[in-house]
């Protein structure tokens, strides 16, 4: 189940869910970011603008118990919510992959995506009310340009990669296919992995506003990365080469810890990555 203002990353589905065995009763999909949308509606419950998948026999006894369950629940508005209601009734509880997105948010989504988590991209929904992906670009070339990496190789998309050039004092932060950042100081994953908070909340309200800890916008050129998004791929002899040019200049002074070594004069960023090994299948007779 999805909706039509998502994309979707259809060999990443095929491999979470071949995890799961299809024989059993499986709800699988993930809740919103937003805690006040999750308030609303459920905390439990499998966002359907993300997406969620049902195994067959989930699916066979819902169809059995559907007409009873819509009119048990005539008051629910959101086919998702009542869903998930007629699910529990029949025992089955959310299993949750961070890899579908609701995008419960507004704005700018270039901070969360440079800090995705460990986990398959599977969806990003809400298209038509964030701003598009990259800087420069209409939704519609965002999309397109999201793809070209993600055609080459789905299971490396927005998978973050940190490395150090201790003798310069920076950090890199690499999000496969969208991004890379380049710190004027040593951080650690654990600061790294936390989104910078570029979007803003879905719906007024109160504080915690998302479902995870973030990292405000800073103008300490200490804290604040040069950024570079995604422009090319090319294929290479034992793997790929994603390019990342610098779209904007940080504008700021050099961070004083890196020993006035500034990362102005970079323009773009090479990343090479191996071949993704496949599981290749074989029948013996």
């Amino acid at each position: 189940m999805g909706d039509d203002d998502s994309l979707f990353f259809v060999d990443n589905i095929v491999d979470v869910l071949s995890k799961y065995d299809h024989t059993e009763k499986r709800y699988i999909g993930m809740f919103s970011e937003s805690t006040k949308s999750n308030f609303r509606l459920a905390f439990e419950m499998a966002y359907g603008g993300g997406g969620y998948a049902l195994s067959y026999p989930l699916v066979e006894a819902l169809v059995a118990k559907l007409d009873e369950c819509i009119e048990k629940y005539h008051f629910i508005w959101a086919g998702d919510k009542l869903q998930s209601y007629c699910l529990a009734d029949l025992g089955a509880d959310l299993i949750p992959e961070k890899g579908f997105h609701q995008m419960d948010l507004r704005g700018d989504l270039s901070g969360l995506l440079s800090s995705h988590p460990t986990a398959p991209l599977l969806s990003l929904h809400h298209f038509d009310a964030v701003a598009p992906l990259f800087p420069g670009m209409n939704r519609h070339g965002s999309v397109l340009q999201i793809m070209k990496a993600a055609n080459v190789d789905q299971s490396r998309m927005l998978q973050q990669s940190i490395c150090y050039v201790r003798a310069s004092n920076w950090t890199f932060s690499v999000s496969w296919g969208y991004s890379a950042h380049v710190y004027e100081k040593i951080f650690p994953r654990s600061y790294l992995k936390l989104p910078i908070e570029t979007f803003r909340p879905w719906l007024r309200g109160w504080f915690p506003f998302y479902m995870s800890n973030t990292r405000r916008v800073s103008r300490n050129p200490c804290e604040a990365p040069h950024w570079f998004f995604f422009d090319s791929i090319e294929q290479v002899d034992g793997g790929v080469v994603t390019s990342y040019t610098r779209k904007f200049i940080r504008n700021m002074t050099s961070c004083s810890f890196s020993c006035d070594i500034s990362a102005d004069p970079l323009a773009s960023i090479r990343v090479f990555s191996p071949i993704t090994p496949k599981e290749v299948s074989s029948s013996h007779e």
